[in-house]
């Protein structure tokens, strides 16, 4: 059992790191707070505990860069202390950025504190990886604070209008590709003191949000779905509709026309192709129970009343639903929440059912886990 620690784990790449390692087999995951670094009976606890600790522990913006500096470095001293104080020599692996290159106190503190734990692992015969990372980007980042894609998904989900400072040439990362590759130094137990991770795509910030603004109107006003021409697109997506508040936006309602010879409904347009599918469940099952990271999905209600749950995975709170065929309506599965469908009336519930990629059992992205744990 390949026991690994996370500092910053409840951070925007800690969180999808420790959900990603939730997954894999042969590997407990180490429990850390940021509170640790406040407690040194902790700290020690939890260094001795771990085989591979990555440290993401980090302050990225304040209105004082000293105290950014500052805070980055003692950081890494005080892991380094608990680490030496133990005799631990877990594998480290220390999330700098490509930050290093510009004068100015972020990237020095994210230079000095690689180069404080490599020193590190040369006295004490430890293995030690310096990643070396571009702009990462995806779901659930902190707008205002992550990255500008983050920011701009939430103004534009809130209504709110985004501004370009500075038009530039970005080099990114999804937060997936990056977990990937951390996984990839974990297993290959890679040691260099500056590890250089790849961008996986380019873009000028007012192409990216030219993408977003398109997202906004296809999708979040008009209910059509985007088409996607690369990788980049799919997860920019991703990202944008990760910043939509669900218990707000959802169900959205259809139009059903009806006439003498019955009722007709649209319940998914969409520029992406995809699989649509329908499925009817008898009073009192419940289907579903499973997550997903990459695949959107759309669950359209079209007879008998039906009974939604939503949780993200590594938090509890349950986002609740009713829909009834009455009034079709449909509720859109958001990446990394857990769902289900439970029919809680006395006929059968027909559902329409919507994926964007057809289903292969060689890599289904299919998860097990209950809603209500």
């Amino acid at each position: 059992m390949l026991k690994i620690g996370i500092t910053g784990q409840a951070g925007f790449v800690g969180t999808h790191l420790f959900n990603f390692l939730g997954l894999q087999e042969k590997v407990e995951r180490i429990a850390f707070e940021d509170s640790y670094f406040q407690d040194e009976i902790q700290l020690h606890d939890f260094v001795r505990q771990c085989d591979i600790i990555v440290h993401l522990a980090a302050m990225n913006r304040h209105n004082d860069p000293d105290v950014l500096y500052q805070t980055n470095i003692l950081l890494v001293t005080k892991l380094i202390d608990a680490m030496e104080s133990e005799s631990a020599k877990p594998h480290v692996i220390f999330s700098s950025s490509t930050q290093e290159e510009r004068d100015n106190k972020y990237g020095r503190s994210k230079k000095v504190g690689r180069e404080l734990l490599m020193q590190w692992a040369e006295r004490n015969g430890a293995t030690f990886t310096g990643m070396v990372i571009p702009n990462v980007f995806g779901p659930f980042g902190n707008p205002f604070y992550n990255s500008v894609i983050s920011t701009f998904s939430y103004q534009l989900t809130h209504n709110e209008q985004p501004k370009i400072d500075v038009d530039g040439l970005i080099k990114l990362i999804y937060v997936d590709e990056l977990v990937a590759e951390i996984w990839k130094i974990m297993n290959d137990r890679l040691t260099t003191p500056a590890y250089y991770i790849n961008s996986t795509s380019e873009a000028k910030v007012s192409g990216i949000l030219a993408l977003l603004y398109s997202f906004k109107s296809n999708y979040f006003e008009n209910n059509v779905f985007p088409e996607f021409f690369n990788r980049f697109e799919l997860n920019l997506f991703n990202t944008f509709r990760s910043f939509i508040d669900h218990s707000k936006y959802f169900p959205v309602f259809l139009r059903k026309n009806s006439d003498n010879r019955g009722s007709f409904v649209e319940t998914v347009k969409t520029l992406s192709g995809g699989q649509f599918s329908f499925s009817t469940t008898h009073p009192n099952i419940t289907r579903g129970e499973h997550f997903h990271t990459r695949k959107i999905e759309r669950f359209a209600v079209i007879q008998g009343k039906a009974e939604i749950e939503l949780r993200r995975i590594g938090t509890n709170d349950i986002i609740h639903f009713e829909l009834n065929g009455e009034s079709p309506s449909f509720v859109d599965m958001p990446i990394w929440h857990t769902h289900n469908i439970t029919n809680v009336g006395k006929e059968d519930l027909l559902t329409l059912f919507w994926i964007n990629e057809f289903f292969d059992p060689n890599d289904p992205d299919t998860f097990f886990e209950k809603v209500r744990m």
